[in-house]
């Protein structure tokens, strides 16, 4: 296939839209079901190079869940605990613990659930029928990966009345290294960035705390990949594999680790037990819960826990979570990654991130007030690393 007919462009008014290679070559791709359109593109290219990076560079199966050209999360197959099974809404998945790319899924569309509503999923390995089963119950536009068994191709086919948009890529293209694109009817040419994001990215430590478990090793390097393909200013928190709250696209960059801080927060206070044993309607559709336990946790447009209103989605009315209930779950939190996609240029953003558990940070330092940003590193103990790199994505 050397071109494919899009329906229509970013709206519905740009027209005609397709995808073609610029030299007159097949396309990498195979589109296995269903009609994917512009935004489905974007998402799919720019989270397959996701998820094939963090496969590269820490040797684990991957996962990354997209919207609107960037990632609501990015995690690897390990394990989840019974409480973030509970969380995530897996813990009736049955062999989801011998299924890393699975694990790696549930993850990623875990951690954001509201974010994650209608996502594109990219994976680095594989789907199997663990993951597929995972994937049916969910809203999702559809899902790139290099290979699908008979078996998870079957269920997701069963998607949307059998329309679910499934890509199959060829895991060994290499495309060219230059890239082109027009704006105003004016083309930007520009080398792809093809920078790797490995461990020694992380060696030129700037703080007196020195010390990086492997642990802070990895969730640094979730971090800073997944903010190579997170549209900029951005900012990332990772924890125990994942990548826990994104902020993308703010024009300040304290917005961004408010943004992203708030929603790692939120990840850690759907694991409270308060949370975990809201008593819903058995009634009550998945999506709705997820909006509901956002409302029960940030206080959004409704009280959940209001007369009247109690009653729309449990069966008893909950205890209300309290501020002060939530600052002292929060203040327990540490070991979590933070990294930026550009320095920081004040330490308004330590002092935030400080407040989300952060005990590690890499960052691309070169800001006049670097000495600043370090001494506030160093009242908390935290390890800083200086990557030397700016990681834009537009």
């Amino acid at each position: 296939m050397k071109e494919f007919e899009l329906k229509y462009g970013c709206n519905p008014n740009q027209k005609p839209a397709k995808i073609y290679m610029h030299d007159g070559s097949e396309l990498p791709i195979q589109i296995l079901s269903g009609r994917p359109g512009y935004i489905n593109f974007l998402d799919a290219f720019n989270s397959w190079q996701l998820v094939k990076e963090l496969k590269e560079a820490l040797g684990l199966p991957c996962a990354a869940s997209f919207k609107h050209v960037s990632p609501t999360s990015a995690a690897v197959g390990i394990k989840l605990s019974d409480k973030l099974k509970k969380a995530c809404f897996v813990d009736d998945i049955e062999g989801l613990d011998d299924s890393p790319i699975a694990c790696a899924y549930a993850r990623a569309r875990g951690t954001d659930r509201m974010s994650s509503f209608g996502d594109w999923i990219a994976l680095s390995d594989e789907c199997d029928e663990t993951t597929a089963l995972i994937i049916k119950r969910e809203v999702s536009d559809g899902i790139i990966a290099p290979s699908y068994t008979p078996k998870a191709l079957e269920i997701l086919k069963s998607k949307r009345g059998g329309n679910y948009n499934i890509v199959q890529i060829d895991p060994n293209y290499v495309p060219d290294h230059a890239e082109h694109k027009q704006v105003y009817g004016i083309t930007f040419e520009q080398g792809r960035n093809d920078f790797r994001i490995d461990r020694e990215l992380l060696s030129n430590i700037v703080t007196a705390n020195k010390e990086f478990p492997e642990e802070a090793i990895r969730d640094l390097i979730i971090s800073l990949i997944t903010l190579k393909y997170t549209q900029s200013n951005s900012v990332c928190y990772a924890y125990d594999g994942q990548a826990i709250g994104v902020g993308a696209g703010q024009q300040s960059r304290i917005h961004c680790t408010r943004l992203a801080g708030t929603k790692a927060d939120t990840w850690h206070l759907r694991q409270h037990e308060k949370v975990l044993s809201l008593p819903f309607l058995p009634t009550l559709a998945r999506a709705e819960r997820d909006n509901v336990i956002d409302g029960y946790i940030n206080k959004n447009e409704e009280d959940v826990c209001a007369d009247g209103i109690w009653q729309k989605y449990f069966t008893t009315r909950p205890e209300p979570f309290t501020k002060e209930e939530m600052r002292a779950y929060l203040d327990t939190i540490t070991g979590v990654s933070v990294g930026s996609d550009a320095f920081f240029p004040f330490d308004d953003n330590i002092e935030r991130a400080k407040r989300s558990g952060a005990s590690y940070i890499a960052e691309p330092g070169g800001s006049i007030r670097d000495d600043v940003v370090i001494e506030c590193c160093n009242k908390y103990g935290i390890v800083m690393a200086f990557t030397g790199m700016r990681l834009f994505h537009h």
